[in-house]
């Protein structure tokens, strides 16, 4: 059974590579649009299993959908529009403690699987030129709540509770999880994902 990673992430497709699972990735389009009054956790659930029947039907892979957003005082925080719209969720987020959740499903044949990983992220208070200065190095782009914590926005986080790669974009231990759920079992020690990754 081969493993589908329906997202075109290279740091969803880094931390599956790292915990040494091999698979293939293919691209989903799918709205990333709240509905009205849609709960955050309610919100990535139906992304991320959006994205995992939108992948393929092919019974011989098992697909990984993903969705990650960033909560604050219970307002969504997905990817910023623009610069303008990237500096107004740093400063949501400075000096405060928000919640990075990603929902996670996991579907083979007919078989599917839901789960979300929350993760407690403690910011440093930012001055407005620290945001200005993180803005301007174009890392918020495509970013939910617009920073990498892996990247330069590593500077800014004090502290974390739970996962730190959910905070990247794929809670990897709960995705194995699923995974063995629907049925995968792990390859050889080493295996390496195709050459499409």
């Amino acid at each position: 059974m081969r493993v589908l990673l329906a997202s075109a992430s290279p740091r969803r497709a880094h931390l599956l590579e790292a915990a040494g699972i091999a698979f293939d990735t293919r691209a989903t389009d799918v709205d990333e649009t709240p509905l009205p009054g849609e709960r955050p956790h309610d919100y990535v659930r139906r992304l991320a299993l959006e994205k995992a029947r939108t992948a393929t039907a092919d019974l011989e892979y098992v697909v990984i959908g993903a969705d990650t957003t960033v909560v604050v005082d219970g307002r969504i925080l997905g990817k910023p529009a623009d610069a303008i719209d990237a500096t107004e969720m740093l400063r949501q987020l400075s000096g405060r403690t928000h919640e990075v959740l990603t929902g996670i499903a996991v579907k083979q044949g007919g078989l599917e699987f839901v789960d979300v990983a929350s993760t407690r992220v403690q910011f440093l208070p930012l001055t407005e030129e620290e945001i200005a200065w993180y803005v301007a190095s174009g890392e918020p782009e495509g970013k939910a709540g617009a920073y990498a914590i892996q990247g330069l926005a590593s500077r800014f986080v004090d502290a974390i509770e739970g996962s730190y790669s959910n905070v990247v974009g794929l809670p990897v231990s709960l995705v194995y999880q699923l995974l063995r759920q629907a049925g995968w079992t792990p390859g050889l020690p080493g295996a390496r994902p195709s050459d499409d990754c």
